[in-house]
C-alpha cells in the first residue's frame, strides 16, 4: 500500500492510499481513526477523485462517527471499571 496523498482539512489527517487498483481513505483524529476501502471502482482512481468525494459533508460525518466512537469507549470503560476519579495535579501535602 502507498500513500498517494493527504487532503488538507483544521481538525482531521487525512491520507489517501492505493494498493492493486484499490483506494481508501483514512480519516484521524489525536485518538480515533476511519477508514473507507473504496474498491476497484473506476470512478475513483486518482488522488483527484478522492479530493472530490471528501467534501465538506462527508468530514462532518466522520467527526460525528468519531464523537460517537468516543462516547462508547468511555460508556465500555465505566462498565469495565466503574467511575475513575480525575487524578490530582498536585501532590498532596501534609
Amino acid at each position: 500500500m502507498r500513500l498517494i496523498g493527504q487532503i488538507e482539512h483544521p481538525v482531521l489527517k487525512i491520507s489517501v492510499f492505493k494498493m492493486d487498483g484499490r483506494v481508501s481513505v483514512k480519516f484521524e483524529n489525536a485518538h480515533y481513526e476511519q477508514t473507507f476501502k473504496l474498491g476497484n471502482d473506476e470512478r475513483i482512481q486518482s488522488l483527484e477523485d478522492v479530493q472530490r468525494l471528501v467534501d465538506a459533508a462527508m468530514a462532518e460525518e466522520v467527526l460525528h462517527n468519531m464523537q460517537q466512537q468516543h462516547r462508547c469507549r468511555l460508556a465500555a470503560m465505566r462498565r469495565s471499571f466503574g467511575e475513575q476519579r480525575e487524578a490530582s495535579v498536585f501532590e498532596e501535602i501534609i
